[in-house]
């Protein structure tokens, strides 16, 4: 398939240059520290209360669930996505080179799909490294598996849509600096969507990504949250597709 080749060809590009490493490096480094303060914190103050009160309560929920439910994560995986954003379009489109993918016969679905795939293949090794952090609690602890795979599902959600978004606003300017605010202000916008308006509307709710995203690191796995997701997903794609057909019609990569 075209769009896998392409895809590897922009992997093998990104991981040519520091900053996606770095990134990564960042990324799990913070995550490690996220990870072990709250499992200091749950042996710390939690664990011997839980004892004493014979608690349900367990890992999965005072580690696991607040180690994948914070704005730790949400906000690493965020500044991934923007820096993202520079390299996808927006750099293309200032070198001139998306002139050279425009001439080529390749179709603009099969652009767009390539670079999405790349974009979110190394969001993902973001997740790969966060994900096993908590299972390495099995070797002395017990862990709620179908929750941690919610949690997981979550995550490759979050970070599907949030590959759209990037390759949206790359698409929209020729600036690599540009393309990573607006990435960050789309993805905070709709991040914060709910709690900063505090409407209690139910389709303001609806739009908003948080609240889908925390009823499935609870492991309350819907049909209406996934959905939501997809449809996220798809949009921004379609959005960046006609962009892309548009600068093709008028003969422009900038």
């Amino acid at each position: 398939m075209i769009a896998l080749r392409l895809a590897g060809r922009e992997l093998r590009t990104l991981f040519a240059a520091p900053l996606p490493w770095l990134l990564l490096a960042l990324g799990q480094v913070v995550g490690a520290w996220w990870f072990l303060t709250l499992v200091e914190r749950f042996r710390g103050q939690y664990q011997a209360v839980l004892q004493q009160t014979n608690s349900p309560l367990g890992v999965t929920d005072l580690v696991v669930a607040p180690f994948f439910g914070s704005y730790v994560l949400l906000g690493v995986l965020l500044l991934a996505a923007a820096l993202l954003a520079m390299r996808l379009l927006a750099e293309e489109r200032r070198s001139g080179s998306l002139r050279l993918l425009f001439a080529a016969p390749l179709a603009v679905t099969e652009i767009v799909l390539g670079k999405y795939l790349a974009a979110l293949a190394y969001l993902l090794v973001f997740l790969a490294g966060w994900l096993f952090m908590p299972l390495g609690l099995l070797a002395g602890t017990e862990l709620d598996l179908g929750r941690l795979a919610a949690a997981a599902l979550a995550l490759g959600l979050v970070a599907a849509a949030m590959a759209s978004v990037a390759l949206f606003a790359s698409s929209l300017v020729a600036q690599p600096a540009v393309a990573v605010v607006l990435t960050a202000g789309v993805l905070l916008a709709l991040l914060g969507l709910d709690t900063a308006l505090g409407s209690g509307d139910p389709v303001i709710a609806y739009l908003a990504v948080l609240p889908h995203y925390e009823g499935l690191v609870q492991g309350r796995v819907v049909s209406t949250d996934a959905l939501y997701f997809l449809l996220l997903t798809a949009g921004f794609l379609g959005f960046t597709i006609r962009r892309l057909d548009g600068l093709r019609w008028h003969g422009t990569g900038v």
